[in-house]
């Protein structure tokens, strides 16, 4: 892919960015200790990671910031949408989980399409701590980044809240349902 193909106008940068800082304000308590100028000033010079976010926005994510991390000095975004993005259900877990279907296939699955949008499927530990920020997924599931272990045998796993408890499950990476997408995280 071209570089100048995933940048954004400096109109969209701009309109992105009023977005994003609306919802920062609008949600302090998921980074408590984060301030939007440190945050913006980053974004502002990285064009590929703010033309993931619009990836992220346009396909229902709304995105926010969720930590930081001390370690590499990056802030980290996730998918913060009450359900898990609309624009990105109805997909199988992986390609292999794609092409092992007969019949009904989806359009896509959940791995390329992370990959496509420059973000990555959140890890299990990741989707645990997104639900102490608020409640997610009461309707719909989410597919997390599987361990190996568990993809070699053909499944994969995936997250809901139910039942006032998170819930983390498994089902074959070849499955696809309308209520199950998934959510992202990116390192800026």
């Amino acid at each position: 892919m071209k570089s100048s193909k995933k940048m954004l106008t400096p109109t969209q940068a701009e309109t992105l960015l009023g977005v994003l800082k609306n919802r920062f304000e609008k949600n302090m308590n998921r980074h408590k200790g984060v301030e939007w100028k440190d945050v913006a000033a980053k974004l502002k010079t990285n064009h590929e990671k703010l033309w993931s976010l619009n990836e992220m926005e346009k396909t229902g994510g709304e995105p926010d910031v969720i930590g930081f991390d001390n370690r590499t000095g990056e802030f980290l975004f996730c998918d913060c949408a009450a359900e898990s993005p609309a624009g990105r259900r109805s997909t199988c877990y992986d390609r292999e989980g794609l092409e092992s279907r007969k019949e009904h296939k989806p359009a896509n699955n959940a791995v390329d399409m992370a990959v496509d949008m420059g973000i990555e499927l959140l890890t299990e530990e990741q989707y645990l701590h997104l639900q102490t920020l608020g409640t997610f997924d009461t309707k719909t599931s989410s597919w997390l980044k599987t361990p190996s272990e568990i993809r070699k045998f053909g499944g994969a796993i995936f997250g809901d809240f139910r039942y006032g408890k998170v819930f983390v499950y498994h089902n074959g990476a070849q499955s696809y349902y309308s209520a199950r997408g998934f959510r992202g995280l990116l390192r800026v």
